[in-house]
């Protein structure tokens, strides 16, 4: 914490004294015109963090300006007239003219309107621009004033408002073990292993050795909004995005900003954010650093809570620089780097792991001279993970003795490339636009593992070294197509090819410094290919209202981990299967989106997913009946398996309503009825067809009400709605299975809710309260031993801002 704050400070100094320079200009050549933009919101109030895009259309020439402030100058233009765009999260985009022809400078105030649901802008559904109105598929947004005025600290417990985001657990990331940390939309395949991807500035931020993501790793302070596609986008990008895709987009640089936000909360919870930038000329730079500890509480509830239970909790450190560079206006050359450090306590006197991430991008962006664009980039990360598991043998009392039974270091390496061209045309009368590219993802990573006698947790047994290398090339395009001026379609294809190549299952056992009977060296080399195709329309009924649909194809190939790599939470034991095949995804969904009028927006949407060979815990044996490799002294003994098939199915909706231009409500809700279709009984002669997967509740709601007055005050409050879910895979488990008054098969349901209050103290200053789970509800997120999510966390702290 220390060298986070050493560092903030040093950094902060620094840019405070840094010259301001205007946006990028040129002013020769007879170009000595400019135009200088005020930007206000309907109240009047200056609007932050806009950008503003003036376009010769003739010339094909364009000039953008970024600013700290509501102010904003064009300059070095030539003469003539110019179309300036200006857009805001937030807000609706906004086009007026300006004539430079006879005069050298022109002034324009513009006021921007609060963006409807259906108004925002996005990227990540096509790949490129477009407003959430004119995307055949169901789209959300987390805004940067979203975050801003949420009370949580970690990115996942922001994203819980919309209902169809979870985790594999209910457990918030504050205190859930890394590889718990799975994400899935709308309930498909939820695991520890992600069916969603989730990228950072379009670059892939989930783990590449085990699918699940770092949350604490996800910048909050410097995202200017998180974008949510539901349903298969594999068409576009691949494997993970089988389920969908979240995407995080950074805030541009502006000129000389620093925001530094020092906040503590209960449970000994201090967090540090900082965020600075500045820009000279055609150079732009920008640094993010967050720093949060906290003393956590213990999970185990406290009925069966022993001796060997302590509090979980984290230590983290994130901190990124980046760089642009725009040397015309039709190139932009970028780099970021960062580094990303993880320490936690994992509920158990002993147990913790720990995760050091460095990682790196760059590439480029061209604005070709037929009007088409072209962009690359390569990306790199190196992981190094450590991990140790205890085990709770049967005691008097309960959990009052734990054993080492495994200790694990993974290493792991990746690089990646991407190539995506495109461009709009008309051909024929209508209207196309037109992508393609490809992209390439290499892996490598290794399980070092030890495993320990488990009557004492003193003696090592085997020594396990298992892992390989993974390599996937994809290839996609895409054509979206105006066919009437109501009517769009939009044809997808992907293909992609991945190779599992160098495995190996490298096990000695110890005694004796021999090979074990698993010991395999090495595994036979496996490839698959994937083909992902997608169909959408999307029908304009009137300005206000639209009706799509969509047929895709998705797929998901397994993880190193899930081939080579077992590993156990609290008397479960889960083994790998390097015989895993990929799984894959056929869906549908129609939606409904109906803009009643500037001020209310209710959109819905029905979906059908089939997925085969669906990768789930199966139980295998129970205290090693029947005897089953690998599974001796655990009491439940799982194995991850290719399934028949599952199906999710439901319907999700969601309202928003502006009262006036400071009162607003939103509600959310999905229906989600997730089966498994068919299955072959397993080796305990289980059948689990018909069974719900686990992890999926049938109703989850949101409802949130938001105040907003700059002058006085901003007041938000939130409540969460989930209801029962199964925590294993048999819809057996049971919360505390030991005491008759309070067991329970499966997860209860549960309501949370959240409170938030703010007040801008000057221009550069504003302090905030908050509260997550403000009624401290005792909700359960685990069985076997029953396990509890977050009590009431309160915190509060001030925002500095230094800018122009």
């Amino acid at each position: 914490m220390r060298r986070a704050l050493l560092l903030l400070a040093v950094l902060s100094v620094a840019l405070g004294g840094v010259r301001p320079l205007q946006a990028q200009t040129s002013a020769n050549n007879g170009n000595d015109r400019r135009i200088d933009v005020t930007v206000f919101d309907e109240q009047g109030l200056p609007v932050l963090g806009a950008q503003v895009t003036a376009t010769q259309r003739q010339a094909n020439l364009s000039r953008t300006a970024t600013s700290a402030t509501e102010r904003f100058t064009l300059q070095g233009l030539a003469p003539g007239v110019y179309s300036v765009r200006v857009s805001a999260a937030g807000f609706q985009v906004q086009e007026v003219s300006a004539d430079l022809q006879a005069q050298a400078s022109q002034t324009i105030e513009v006021r921007l309107k609060p963006a409807g649901i259906t108004e925002q802008l996005v990227v990540t559904a096509a790949r490129f621009e477009q407003r959430i109105a004119d995307i055949p598929a169901s789209v959300n947004v987390v805004s940067n004033e979203q975050i801003e005025r949420s009370p949580a600290v970690v990115a996942d417990d922001v994203l819980r408002q919309i209902p169809t985001f979870s985790l594999f657990r209910r457990t918030s990331s504050i205190v859930a073990n890394p590889t718990a940390q799975g994400v899935s939309l709308r309930g498909i395949g939820p695991s520890g292993v992600s069916r969603t991807l989730v990228l950072l500035d379009d670059v892939p931020f989930n783990d590449p050795f085990g699918g699940w993501v770092y949350w604490t790793r996800m910048p909050m302070m410097n995202a200017d909004r998180i974008e949510m596609v539901d349903g298969a986008t594999s068409s576009l990008y691949g494997n993970y995005a089988m389920g969908g895709v979240i995407n995080v987009v950074s805030n541009r640089p502006s000129p000389r900003t620093v925001i530094f936000k020092p906040q503590y909360g209960n449970r000994g919870t201090p967090k540090l954010d900082l965020f600075a930038s500045d820009v000279w000329g055609k150079v732009a730079v920008s640094f993010d650093a967050t720093a949060l500890q906290t003393d956590g509480y213990v999970i185990v509830a406290p009925e069966e809570r022993g001796a060997v239970d302590n509090e979980a909790n984290v230590r983290y450190q994130n901190a990124s620089g980046r760089l642009d560079y725009n040397p015309t206006d039709r190139v932009n050359v970028f780099f970021r780097a960062g580094v990303f450090d993880e320490d936690r306590d994992n509920g158990k006197i002993g147990e913790l792991n720990n995760t050091t991430w460095k990682y790196g991008n760059g590439g480029t962006r061209l604005r070709l001279k037929d009007g088409s664009n072209l962009e690359g980039r390569v990306f790199v990360d190196n992981v190094d993970f450590f991990q140790n598991t205890f085990a709770v043998p049967a005691a008097t009392p309960p959990r009052s003795v734990s054993n080492l039974s495994l200790e694990k270091t993974v290493p792991t390496n990746a690089v990646g490339t991407m190539v995506q061209w495109s461009r709009a045309f008309d051909a024929r009368g209508r209207a196309h636009v037109v992508s393609a590219g490809t992209d390439f993802r290499r892996i490598e990573g290794d399980s070092d593992e030890l495993t320990y006698a488990l009557a004492t947790g003193l003696t090592p047994l085997i020594h396990r070294v298992a892992g390989g290398t993974q390599n996937f090339t994809g290839f996609f395009a895409q054509d979206l197509m105006e066919i009437t001026s109501k009517l769009q379609l939009t044809l997808a294809v992907r293909v992609d090819n991945w190779l599992n190549h160098d495995a190996h299952n490298r096990e000695t056992l110890l005694a004796t410094m021999q090979p074990t009977a698993a010991h395999k060296d090495p595994l036979p080399d496996k490839s698959d290919t994937a083909f992902s195709p997608r169909l959408a329309a999307l029908y304009r009924a009137s300005d206000r209202v639209s009706l799509w649909g969509s047929i895709s194809k998705g797929f998901r190939a397994p993880t190193l981990k899930e081939l080579y790599s077992p590993f156990r939470v609290g008397q479960v034991l889960t083994l790998a299967n390097e015989t895993l095949g990929p799984e894959r995804l056929t869906g549908g969904e129609i939606g409904l989106s109906v803009a009643a009028n500037d001020r209310v927006t209710v959109r819905g949407t029905w979906f059908d997913n089939r997925v085969n060979n669906p990768i789930a815990n199966v139980t295998v044996a129970t205290n090693n009946v029947p005897v089953t490799p690998g599974c001796a002294g655990a009491p439940t003994c799982r194995q991850l398996k290719n399934l028949g098939s599952t199906n999710i199915s439901g319907f999700q909706t969601d309202l928003a309503y502006r009262i006036d231009t400071h009162l607003s409500v939103s509600t959310a809700y999905v229906y989600d009825l997730a089966k498994v279709h068919e299955s072959a009984p397993d080796a305990v002669g289980n059948d689990l067809t018909g069974k719900y997967l686990a992890q999926v509740p049938k109703h989850r709601v949101s409802f949130a009400v938001n105040y907003s007055h700059p002058k006085y005050v901003n007041i938000s409050f939130d409540t969460e709605y989930s209801s029962m879910q199964f925590d294993d895979d048999l819809n057996v488990a049971t919360i505390f299975p030991t005491i008759p008054a309070k067991t329970e098969v499966g997860l209860p349901a549960y309501a949370v809710a959240n409170f938030s209050v703010s007040r801008t103290m000057s221009r550069n200053v504003d302090v905030f309260f908050g509260v997550q789970n403000l009624f401290d509800t005792v909700y359960y997120v685990g069985t076997n031993p029953t396990t509890i999510g977050t009590p009431r966390l309160v915190n509060g702290g001030v925002r500095l801002k230094v800018g122009r």
